[in-house]
């Protein structure tokens, strides 16, 4: 089985995907460093706007493509599957990042946040999407599940 990405066949600007983690790294780097949760619940919003097709209104993807214009990045086309389960990622990252902080686990917020940047990391400099080798896996170890 050849490895693949979960296909919506809908096409979303990689350019402007990368800018958006860009801008998603900056968020998970200024909580680190100031603590403040208002930081994840803004992120939090902004990702459940773009993952609900209301991206017209997500400040994080107006911005994005404000960017993309001003510097004329070219576009790159990509399938919006992989990218929308990568978002859903980000998400729960997201979430639990702001979850351990409120229960005072920071060895947890510290790991979290580790691996979440990483992730992210490769995405925005290597355009290597860590959410399709999960799916990929997933879909081998559970078939029935992704039929």
């Amino acid at each position: 089985m050849a490895q693949e990405c979960p296909l919506i066949f809908r096409q979303v600007d990689a350019t402007v995907v990368r800018i958006n983690t860009l801008f998603v790294i900056g968020a998970v780097i200024g909580f680190l460093i100031t603590q403040y949760v208002i930081i994840l619940v803004l992120l939090t919003v902004d990702f459940l706007l773009r993952l609900f097709g209301y991206k017209q209104i997500s400040p994080i993807n107006n911005f994005s493509l404000l960017l993309q214009r001003q510097f004329s990045f070219s576009s790159k086309m990509e399938d919006a599957g992989a990218k929308r389960l990568a978002a859903f990622f980000g998400l729960g990252f997201t979430v639990a990042l702001a979850v351990f902080h409120l229960i005072g686990l920071e060895w947890a917020v510290d790991a979290i946040a580790a691996i979440y940047l990483f992730c992210a990391g490769l995405e925005l400099l290597f355009g290597y999407c860590i959410a399709c080798k999960i799916y990929y896996i997933a879909k081998k170890v559970y078939p029935k599940a992704f039929a």
